[in-house]
Parts: C-alpha cells; sequence; structure tokens
C-alpha cells in the first residue's frame, strides 16, 4: 500500500442509549447528521464566513492526494447530482461498506470504515434524515483514482451495536466517538494507514485546509502531551468551545459548532472513555 495522508477531522459526542437521543431540529437523524458524524463539516460548501446554509450538502471539500483527488459528494435527495436516485438501503450499503451502487468504492477520506458498529436503529434515523433534507442541484467534479487503497476498518467497529452492547458508559462513549470518527484523525498516518493498536489517539496527524495546516493532538492519558493533566470540564470545553487548558483556541478543522449540541451526560460519557486510553507520548 502506497504511503499517503488522508484528511479529515472532527470528533466526539455520546448518548446514553443507541438510539441518540432526540434533537430539536429533526429527532435521532439530525442528532447525528449535524452532530456526532458532523457530515456537513465535509459535504456543506463553504464560503467566506463558513458554511453557505441554503447548499447544506450539497457537496463540498475537494482533497488531492497522492492516490486519489475526490471532492465530496452532493448527498441532498436531488436525483440528478445527490442521492436521489437511491434507495435507502443503498445509502445503508454505502455507510456499511464504502461502496457506491455501481459498485465503485469511496476513497478512504469518507471514514466508512469507523460506520461498521452503527446500531440499525441510528443507520435508519440517519438516512431517513438525509433523505429528508432539501434537494440541491450541485454537480460536483468526478473522482479520480490513482491507485487501489484497502480499506481499513476500525478496531472494534466490525459489526452492528445492539442496545445490550452499550449498557456501561464507556461502552456507550466509545460507540459514538467511533461514529463521530474521532481517532481518524487522533491517530497519526503510517506507510501502512493508522497503527490503531499502538499509536491510538497519539495525534501527529497533519490537517490541510483553508484554515493552513493543523496537527491533531495527543488525546490519549499522557500528562506531558495528552489530556491526563486536564480536568473533565476543561476536556468538555475544548470539545465544544474549541478552547484549550490554557485558555487558547484550539485551530481548526474541529466542528466544535457541531459539538455544542451533546447534552452534559453525554460529554460525560464520551470524557470516561477517554480517560480509559493508554498514555502515548
Amino acid at each position: 500500500m502506497p504511503s499517503f495522508r488522508v484528511l479529515l477531522a472532527f470528533a466526539v459526542l455520546f448518548a446514553p442509549t443507541v438510539a441518540v437521543a432526540q434533537s430539536g431540529d429533526g429527532g435521532r437523524g439530525s442528532y447525528l447528521v449535524n452532530g456526532l458524524m458532523a457530515c456537513g463539516s465535509c459535504h456543506t460548501p463553504k464560503g467566506p464566513q463558513g458554511d453557505i446554509a441554503e447548499k447544506a450538502f450539497s457537496g463540498g471539500l475537494t482533497f488531492d492526494e497522492g492516490p486519489f483527488k475526490v471532492t465530496a459528494s452532493n448527498i441532498t435527495p436531488d436525483p440528478e447530482t445527490g442521492i436521489g436516485s437511491w434507495s435507502a438501503d443503498d445509502l445503508k450499503r454505502l455507510l456499511r461498506t464504502g461502496v457506491r451502487p455501481n459498485g465503485v468504492p469511496l476513497a478512504p477520506i469518507m471514514p466508512t470504515g469507523f460506520y461498521g458498529l452503527m446500531s440499525e436503529e441510528d443507520l435508519d434515523q440517519a438516512v431517513a434524515y438525509l433523505r429528508s433534507v432539501p434537494a440541491v442541484k450541485n454537480k460536483v467534479p468526478d473522482p479520480v483514482y490513482r491507485a487501489v487503497i484497502p480499506r481499513q476498518v476500525f478496531p472494534g467497529a466490525e459489526k452492528p451495536y445492539t442496545a445490550t452492547d452499550i449498557q456501561a458508559p464507556v461502552a456507550r462513549g466509545f460507540y459514538l466517538a467511533t461514529l463521530a470518527h474521532c481517532m481518524e484523525c487522533h491517530t497519526p498516518m503510517g506507510p501502512r494507514g493508522r497503527d490503531f493498536a499502538n499509536d491510538l489517539g497519539k495525534g501527529g496527524f497533519e490537517l490541510k485546509g483553508p484554515w493552513g495546516i493543523s496537527i491533531s493532538r495527543n488525546i490519549t492519558q499522557s500528562t506531558t502531551k495528552g489530556l491526563g493533566g486536564w480536568t473533565d470540564a476543561e476536556i468538555k470545553r475544548a470539545i465544544t468551545k474549541g478552547i484549550s487548558k490554557d485558555g487558547s483556541h484550539l485551530a481548526p478543522p474541529m466542528s466544535f459548532a457541531s459539538y455544542e449540541r451533546a447534552s452534559e451526560a453525554d460529554l460525560d460519557a464520551i470524557v470516561a472513555w477517554l480517560r480509559t486510553l493508554p498514555a502515548r507520548d
């Protein structure tokens, strides 16, 4: 497998049951798509002031890497340029397997390797919400694939979870932090992909974009480089406000505005899971 860097960010949320907590603007599907999964961070076009709201989910950031050049797809229900001609099962299959209805695999910038643990109910809710958003006609460039990249599945995300699987707070935190694909950015990239076994949460991954270059933070329990010396409140403030322990502002592309949707209970649980990450210096 060729060496490459995949540029995606976005981190955490959590909910007290497999069916994520209701939100006030579309139920669980909206909570997942607009909050936890932060889909608009890639799939919504950006202007000088940020997201172009009236074009939400109609295609967004372009990622030009060695193995591929792709633009985040139009995932509105427009039948010509979006997913309007797809069935719900087509969309579920893509999220589970990373393969389009026409059989073409997605570039690994789309974190489908994390979505395998998504409960059937959460998957149904997220898909239903995407199929309900306003259709926007917007043709994005066709993807260019220069090399074959094996799909990497995040350990623990091999099969769907059930309510029984996430009874304990730490297990629930792992479930939703995985849906949020936190470790896609917070684990460094090596020549064969991410070494989740040895470098989980170590940080050091470069994220390039309109913001310049950001380096993902160490979110292990290291007391010198990670979160080991942070309080729970400081971690939650970083997630939802983008403010570090020392009061400085964290750089994009973390989707802080999305994570502000989380309840205190949600944040408490995700922090409980983060506390289990072994220190990596």
